[in-house]
């Protein structure tokens, strides 16, 4: 029997053609493709059988990145035996998630912008990988700034702010390459890079200056292979606000080592009256900056999942390379949620000032409530934040000898008071614990008259011996 092949061609519509013809190529069974045409056997078959044997059993193994893949925080909690004192009403301060209480809820304009881009019946398609020109302008002009101009085409819109971050840290790093990353910080940044094989490096923050960064010890990580810098302002988890002065010694390091930022700006503007923070793009003229950000914090929505990456370039260092590769990168996934997109120009523009002078306010409030309460409770050294929703605090571990660290100390306050703080250890920050600041006042006295308790049960003095050595 003549050996025939058919003659497939896409036309472009999804619509396949087969003719019968001879080829003599593909005699040997052999497919060809020339200018997109597949000449394919006529058993059916795109390529000729293999003779290489096929596996003999089942071998299926998750991937190096699977592997590699490590949330700090559930690993922490996950191994934790967390058993409520049942004579106790649970009061969780462990979730940055400001929706828990339910009584911090969004502005009505908030919940009315998606009502319309519901009804509207535009959006329920999909959107260009990198978002909507239209919701990306509102973006842009909302942050633009005569320090920091933007455009449409600065703006990359993500599935939320972790999101944001993973494309921004792809597009600048490496397998082999390192980052910079705050310790304590938010733990989605060593998440990230190390299922990447991007080695974290961890630069200290210092609790006695009010969590700002440790320049010196920042710098003498850098090496040819660092490849990104990461500064979190307002900061996750220590609600600490960088001064511009502070900001600006940052940008001189950037500078001097030629190394670009990735701004973690999604607490930006969630800032307590007295202290101001400008945005790191604002205050820098050389250092090329990609500032990720979103809705979930300042408009109370992080299930929404709508963030975004801002990309600072005046000097063109980032050039069309990091903006193509971030494009790239966006369609590895169809992009952001479309209704959230149809919505996104209304939010920004019709939300009101009250709406995050209230926010702020209950948050300075719940704080200054937290510190004040804690300030007083022996082996307990809280720091008070200037901004987003968290509040640190120190254990004197010496003084409460039947636990063996923080994780100890906080799943222990689980289970006599029902009160779970989250441990520091999370953060690679041991003895101390995070407090979220987020839930009902009644409820944060309450949880810290409960911490009180606890630590006056636990809590034990110097003994003589080591006052005498003291001496």
């Amino acid at each position: 029997m003549d050996k025939k092949s058919f003659v497939v061609q896409m036309n472009g519509k999804g619509k396949v053609h087969g003719n019968s013809t001879v080829n003599p190529k593909s005699m040997n069974g052999a497919a060809v493709n020339v200018k997109g045409v597949h000449h394919v056997n006529v058993n059916g078959t795109l390529y000729p059988a293999r003779t290489k044997s096929r596996r003999q059993r089942w071998d299926v193994k998750p991937s190096e990145m699977a592997n590699n893949t490590l949330n700090p925080i559930r690993a922490i909690v996950d191994g934790m035996k967390l058993t409520p004192n049942p004579d106790k009403a649970m009061i969780a301060l462990s979730i940055g998630d400001p929706t828990v209480f339910g009584n911090l809820p969004t502005d009505d304009a908030v919940r009315q912008a998606m009502k319309d881009a519901i009804d509207s019946q535009k959006y329920n398609g999909y959107a260009p990988s990198v978002g909507y020109l239209k919701s990306r302008q509102a973006v842009a002009n909302f942050y633009s700034c005569p320090e920091a101009p933007l455009e449409a085409e600065d703006v990359i819109l993500t599935s939320g702010c972790s999101q944001a971050i993973d494309l921004a840290i792809s597009v600048l790093c490496n397998p082999g390459d390192n980052i910079l990353v705050p310790c304590p910080g938010f733990s989605l940044y060593k998440t990230l890079a190390v299922s990447m094989g991007i080695k974290v490096k961890l630069y200290n923050l210092l609790p006695q200056n009010s969590w700002e960064m440790d320049l010196q010890h920042m710098e003498s990580l850098i090496d040819e292979r660092t490849s990104c810098l990461i500064v979190t302002n307002p900061s996750n988890p220590c609600g600490s606000v960088f001064s511009q002065e502070h900001l600006l010694q940052i940008l001189k390091v950037a500078q001097r080592h030629c190394l670009p930022i990735l701004a973690d700006e999604i607490y930006s503007d969630m800032v307590f009256p007295g202290c101001s923070s400008p945005s790191m793009a604002s205050l820098s003229s050389n250092v090329p900056i990609l500032s990720c950000g979103g809705l979930a914090k300042r408009w109370l929505v992080p299930g929404w999942r709508m963030g975004w990456i801002l990309i600072h370039d005046r000097n063109n260092v980032f050039g069309s390379e990091i903006r193509q590769g971030l494009v790239k990168l966006s369609q590895r996934i169809l992009g952001a949620c479309s209704i959230i997109q149809g919505a996104l120009e209304s939010i920004l523009n019709n939300t009101p000032q009250s709406f995050y002078n209230q926010t702020i306010s209950f948050l300075k409030s719940n704080s200054e409530i937290c510190y004040n309460e804690l300030s007083n409770v022996p082996g307990l050294n809280p720091i008070m934040p200037s901004g987003a929703m968290y509040l640190m605090v120190g254990v004197d571990m010496e003084h409460f000898p039947e636990f063996e660290n923080d994780v100890d100390f906080t799943q222990r306050l689980v289970t006599e008071q029902s009160v779970f703080c989250l441990p520091a250890s999370a953060f690679e920050y041991p003895n101390y614990f995070r407090i979220v600041v987020t839930v009902p006042e009644e409820l944060m006295l309450e949880a810290c008259g409960r911490m009180r308790e606890f630590c006056q049960r636990h809590y034990r003095p110097p003994s003589r011996e080591s006052n005498d050595l003291d001496k």
